[in-house]
C-alpha cells in the first residue's frame, strides 16, 4: 500500500533523521501517485496523498516588543539584552560541494518579529575575513558575492516563495521562487538591509514589512522557511533546513515557521507617477521605399502604475502609458545566418512581474510581442489551491510598421492572457489557459491543458496539449489575404534530478497549421525527441568537486514522414573549486532543408554538419570572471549570393569559426567593467577564405556610488564583413553608446538621466533597396539619439 487517506495528512510516526530515512519516505510507487493525481483531477475529489512531505525542521519564531538592531550583534554574537528573545538557528548543512556535511564557515542566524516586520540577523563567520566577496552594486546583482537568504513560503503549498538576499554590504536582492521554474528576480518590493564586515566575517541584519507580503488570513501562520549563506570561493551554498541535491525540489524540504500571531498585510494601494522629459531622433521606416527621420527636440509625457492587493490574495497591477527609457539594452548575440527567430529575453519590469504565473511547457507568453504597450492590467494570485493569472494589453506597434496609407495603419492589437492552475497533492499542478491576439478583426487564439506531476523524490513529469486557430494577416506571400490557419501543438516531459544522475527527455508535436503570435514557438510541422543524460562522479577534493559524461540526442520529423533533422552530442563537464567549469563538447548533426523552407530549392537537400566546442568559466581569482567559449566545424550558410538566372545558388555547407568570451574585472568595490566579444565567422571548407564575418565588441561600466547611486556606460560596436561572392548579406556597421545615472531610493522611487546614441554606415541621405533594405555605405552617420530625465515615486496606503 502506499498511504492512502481521505481524511487527512500522512503522517510520520518518527522523525526523519535526514538523508536515508526521508528518502525511503519520499520515494512512493509513482504509479499510485500518478493514478490518484488522475482520478482526484477527474472526479474533483481531495487528492489523496501517497506522501506528504517530510517535516524537515521546525522553528517557533518569537513576538519581541522592541526591533533588533544592527549594532547589537557587530559582537558577533546578540547582546546580553537579546539573549533567549530570538529563535536560533546554527545547524547550516551543505547542498553543494558536499552534500550533506556541515557549513565549512560557522552561520547562526536569529528571528523575531512583532505587528509590523520580521527581523532575521545572520551572524557568519569567517576564518579568512579577507577573502570575502562583497561588491558595492546595483540591486539585485549579486552574482559572485558571499550572500545570506531567507525564503519565505507564506502559504505554506510549498509551490512558491519571496526570497530576500544580502551581501556583506547590505546590497539587497528579492524575487519570487516558483517550484519546477527557478527564480524570477523582477519581483521588487520595499524592505530594509544593512550589514558589516568586521574582523571575524560580516553580519546581515533585515526587515521585511509585512506589507510587503501576501499570506492568508488565519491566525496563527505556520510558513514554509529557508535560510541560505553562500561561500562563492569554495562552491558552497548551505541551508537551513537541508536542502539536497539528491531530492529533486525546493520547497518540498523547506522548514515551518509557527508564533507569528496577530499579523496582517493590512490594506495595500501603491500609485507609481512617473513624469518625464525627452527629445529624440529615430529612423521613420513606415514607407520602407522612402526611409526618413522623426524626431522631437523636447516634450513631457506622464504615466502611472498601480498595485492593488485584495483580500491579501490577488494583486491587481495596472500601467497606463508605460515608459522603459532605462531599460537595459539587450545583451549581444549573433543575429545572422540563423534559420529561426533569435529569442531575447523581455527586460520591462511590468511584464516581468509575476511572469511565472503565465510560464507553461509550450511558450505561449512572449511579451516581447507587445512591442510598443499603451495601457495594460494584470491580475495574479493564489485562493486555497487555485492560481490566476490574467494580462490585457494593448499594443500600437503593429499600426506603426505598415505604410500610412495601409487598411491597418495606426490599428493597434489586443493581448489577452489567461491561466488557472490548481494544485494537486504535495507538489503537483494542473491548469488550463488561454491567449488570444486580436487587431482589425484578425486573430490569433491558443487555448489548452497543462500539468505537473512530482512522481517521486526525483521524477518530475509535464504535459501540455493546446489548439491554435488564427485569422491571417499576412500569408506566406504577404498579402492581405485573411488566410485561416488552425491546429494542435502538444509537449511532453520526464525529467530525473539528482545529485548523479540526471536524465531529461521531451518530445514536440506542432501541426503545420499551428501558430503562436502571442509566444515563442518558431518551428511548426515538427516531431522532435529530445533526450539528454547526465552522470557526476563525486571525489568532492581540494580541487575536483565533480565530473562526468553528457549524451544529447534528437530527431526531428515532420508529419509527411521527412527526416528534418538529427544530432548525437557527446560532452565531458567538471566542476572545480573558486567556481571554476569546464566543457568539452562534439556535436554531429544531421539537417534536412525542403523547398516550403528556402524558395531557391526545387528538391529536399541534406546537410551533415561537426561541431567541436570547448567552454571555460571561472572567477577563482577574486576581482576577475572569465568566461570562453571557442567552436570550429561546419554550418549551412542559409544566405547564398543571389545568382540571376535559372539556377540559383541554394544553400551549402560551409566552415565556420565562433567565439564568445566575457571578461569581468571588479578593480575596487563599486566599479564593474563586462566586456563581451561576439566572433561568428563562415568561410570556404576548401580553403581560408573568408565569407562572412560577424563581430560584436560591448563594455559595460557600472560604478555605484552607493546603494543608492549609479553610473552606467555602455558601448557597443557590432560589424558584418561580407564577400558579395559567398553571401547575399550586405556589409554593415554600427556604434550605440548608452549613458545612465541612477538615484534609486527603493524599486519605484528613482530619478534617472540618461542619453543613447546610435551610429551606422548607412547612405545620407537615406536610401532603400528594391525590397525596402537599407542600403549602407562607407561612413558613419547618427541614425538615432534619445536623452531623457525621469523621475517616478511610489505612494503606498
Amino acid at each position: 500500500m502506499c498511504g492512502v487517506t481521505f481524511s487527512g495528512n500522512f503522517r510520520l510516526n518518527k522523525p526523519a533523521s535526514r538523508l536515508a530515512s526521508t528518502e525511503e519516505l519520499l520515494v512512493q510507487d509513482w504509479r499510485c501517485k500518478l493514478f490518484w493525481v488522475v482520478a482526484a483531477s477527474l472526479l474533483g475529489a481531495p487528492l489523496p496523498l501517497c506522501a506528504a512531505p517530510p517535516n524537515f525542521g521546525q522553528i517557533h519564531i518569537p513576538r519581541v516588543s522592541t526591533p533588533p538592531k544592527l549594532e547589537e550583534f557587530l559582537d558577533m554574537s546578540p547582546s546580553p539584552a537579546w539573549e533567549g528573545k530570538l529563535a536560533k538557528v546554527d545547524a547550516f548543512i551543505q547542498r553543494i560541494p558536499r552534500d550533506g556535511q556541515p557549513v565549512s564557515q560557522r552561520t547562526e542566524a536569529y528571528l523575531g518579529y512583532d505587528s509590523k516586520n520580521l527581523y532575521a540577523i545572520f551572524i557568519c563567520f569567517d576564518n579568512e575575513p579577507q577573502k570575502l566577496r562583497a561588491r558595492l552594486s546595483r540591486r539585485d546583482d549579486l552574482i559572485d558575492d558571499d550572500s545570506v537568504e531567507i525564503m519565505l513560503d507564506t502559504f505554506n503549498d510549498h509551490r512558491r516563495a519571496y526570497t530576500f538576499l544580502s551581501n556583506p554590504l547590505g546590497v539587497q536582492a528579492d524575487g519570487l521562487w516558483t517550484e519546477g521554474q527557478g527564480f524570477d528576480f523582477s519581483f521588487d518590493t520595499v524592505w530594509d538591509s544593512e550589514a558589516k564586515v568586521t574582523d571575524r566575517g560580516f553580519v546581515v541584519w533585515f526587515a521585511i514589512p509585512f506589507r510587503s507580503l501576501r499570506f492568508s488570513s488565519t491566525d496563527p501562520q505556520t510558513w514554509g522557511i529557508l535560510l541560505n549563506r553562500g561561500i562563492p570561493r569554495n562552491n558552497e551554498d548551505t541551508f537551513w533546513p537541508q536542502y539536497s541535491s539528491r531530492i529533486t525540489g525546493r520547497l518540498n524540504q523547506e522548514g515551518q515557521a509557527t508564533g507569528l500571531e496577530k499579523i496582517s498585510p493590512g490594506r495595500n494601494l501603491q500609485l507609481i507617477p512617473y513624469g518625464i522629459f525627452r527629445s529624440f531622433k529615430e529612423l521613420d521606416l513606415r514607407d520602407p521605399f522612402n526611409p526618413t527621420y522623426t524626431q522631437r527636440d523636447a516634450y513631457g509625457q506622464v504615466g502611472l502604475d498601480a498595485k492593488v492587493v485584495l483580500k491579501d490574495k490577488f494583486v491587481l497591477d495596472a500601467t497606463a502609458n508605460p515608459d522603459f527609457s532605462q531599460v537595459e539594452s539587450d545583451e549581444p548575440q549573433v543575429t545572422v545566418n540563423q534559420r529561426f527567430e533569435v529569442f531575447f529575453p523581455e527586460k520591462r519590469p511590468f511584464f516581468l512581474e509575476n511572469s511565472n504565473y503565465f510560464q507553461t511547457p509550450i511558450n505561449l507568453v512572449f511579451t516581447r510581442r507587445i512591442e510598443e504597450p499603451k495601457w495594460g492590467v494584470r491580475l495574479t494570485g493564489k485562493d486555497g489551491p487555485w492560481a490566476v493569472g490574467m494580462l490585457v494589453a494593448d499594443d500600437a506597434a503593429p499600426g506603426q510598421e505598415v505604410p500610412r496609407n495601409d487598411p491597418l495603419a495606426d490599428k493597434h492589437a489586443l493581448f489577452a492572457i489567461a491561466r488557472i492552475s490548481r494544485d494537486l497533492g504535495s507538489q503537483s499542478t494542473l491548469g488550463v489557459i488561454y491567449v488570444d491576439r486580436e487587431r482589425d478583426g484578425y486573430f490569433n487564439r491558443v487555448g489548452g491543458i497543462d500539468g505537473r506531476f512530482k512522481l517521486n523524490s526525483n521524477w518530475v513529469a509535464t504535459f501540455q496539449g493546446v489548439v491554435s486557430s488564427t485569422l491571417n494577416v499576412v500569408d506566406s506571400n504577404f498579402l492581405t489575404t485573411g488566410a485561416y490557419q488552425a491546429g494542435p501543438a502538444a509537449e511532453a516531459t520526464l525529467e530525473r534530478d539528482g545529485r548523479q544522475l540526471n536524465i531529461f527527455m521531451d518530445y514536440s508535436d506542432r501541426s503545420n497549421d499551428f501558430r503562436t503570435l502571442t509566444g515563442f514557438d518558431p518551428q511548426p510541422d515538427i516531431h522532435n525527441f529530445y533526450e539528454r543524460v547526465q552522470y557526476l562522479f563525486r571525489p568532492e577534493g581540494k580541487r575536483l568537486i565533480s565530473w562526468g559524461p553528457q549524451i544529447e540526442v534528437y530527431h526531428i520529423l515532420d508529419h509527411e514522414g521527412n527526416y528534418l533533422g538529427s544530432g548525437y552530442i557527446p560532452a565531458m563537464k567538471m566542476e572545480l573549486t573558486g567556481q571554476t567549469f569546464l566543457t568539452v563538447l562534439y556535436a554531429k548533426e544531421m539537417e534536412l532543408l525542403r523547398p516550403k523552407d528556402f524558395s531557391v530549392l526545387t528538391s529536399n537537400q541534406q546537410y551533415v554538419r561537426h561541431t567541436t566546442e570547448f567552454a571555460f568559466d571561472t572567477s577563482y581569482y577574486r576581482p576577475v570572471s572569465f568566461h570562453f567559449d571557442y567552436r570550429f566545424g561546419t554550418r549551412v550558410n542559409y544566405d547564398p549570393p543571389v545568382i540571376p538566372g535559372p539556377f540559383p545558388l541554394i544553400p551549402f555547407l560551409a566552415g565556420r569559426t565562433s567565439i564568445a568570451t566575457t571578461l569581468t574585472l571588479r578593480p575596487n568595490k563599486s566599479l564593474r567593467i563586462d566586456n563581451t566579444y561576439l566572433l561568428f565567422r563562415l568561410h570556404s571548407r576548401t580553403g581560408a577564405i573568408g565569407g562572412l564575418n560577424d563581430d560584436i565588441i560591448r563594455s559595460k561600466w557600472n560604478y555605484q556610488v552607493n546603494r543608492k547611486l549609479s553610473f552606467r556606460f555602455i558601448g557597443q560596436y557590432a560589424s558584418v564583413l561580407t564577400n558579395p561572392a559567398f553571401t547575399s548579406l550586405q556589409t554593415a556597421k554600427g556604434f550605440n553608446a548608452d549613458f545612465l545615472i541612477t538615484y534609486l531610493v527603493h524599486p519605484s522611487t528613482a530619478v534617472y538621466v540618461g542619453y543613447n546614441s546610435n551610429l551606422e554606415n548607412l547612405l545620407s541621405p537615406l536610401q532603400a533597396d528594391s525590397d525596402g533594405n537599407l542600403l549602407h555605405g562607407t561612413r558613419f552617420i547618427n541614425d538615432g539619439r534619445n536623452f531623457f530625465i525621469k523621475a517616478s515615486y511610489l505612494f503606498r496606503f
